[in-house]
């Protein structure tokens, strides 16, 4: 046999074109960043200051916290009032809402009061904070337990949608 005849049974085989299809769309993370350290003010006043070991941005505006994220809320006199802290979090542009996963802790320093539950968000234009899940809030002399809440984002007002559990009410003598 001759060589080139291998040559010529493999050219057509090397030649074949691959089978053609959409194209695809890469989902994934367009900029990634590492120890993270993101300031939010309104009119020159410090109200989030954000603490994340990374962050990925996608395409679409939306930003995921991997390895956890921290928060600090601060008031109008720029005192710090509560510290969020979760092992997840993502951010969605489109909705302009946040999603806090994993033993996610908030704490209101001004009641010394701390909210437990496994999933919460956010929405910073109402300044409000909202779960289905089950929360616990430990206050000074007694915890609170439930399933959903609704509440302002520093924790300074704040409903349990089903709470469970006993209750000790205290009875006010009339004057």
């Amino acid at each position: 046999m001759r060589p080139h005849h291998y040559l010529f049974l493999l050219l057509p085989l090397a030649c074949t074109q691959p089978e053609s299809g959409p194209p695809l769309i890469y989902e994934g993370p367009v900029r990634a960043a590492d120890s993270v350290e993101l300031l939010y003010t309104e009119n020159l006043i410090l109200k989030v200051k954000l603490l994340a070991p990374k962050v990925l941005e996608f395409q679409n505006g939306d930003r995921e916290f991997p390895e956890g994220i921290y928060l600090e809320f601060y008031n109008e006199s720029g005192q710090l009032t509560s510290t969020l802290r979760a092992n997840h979090a993502r951010y969605f542009k489109k909705e302009d809402q946040w999603r806090a996963r994993g033993k996610v802790e908030l704490i209101n320093l001004e009641k010394s009061e701390q909210l437990n539950t496994e999933e919460l968000f956010w929405k910073p234009a109402a300044e409000e904070i909202f779960t289905e899940s089950f929360v616990s809030i430990k206050m000074q002399n007694e915890v609170l337990y439930g399933e959903g809440l609704r509440a302002r984002q520093d924790m300074s007002d704040y409903t349990i949608l089903r709470p469970q559990g006993e209750f000790v009410l205290a009875e006010e003598s009339a004057k």
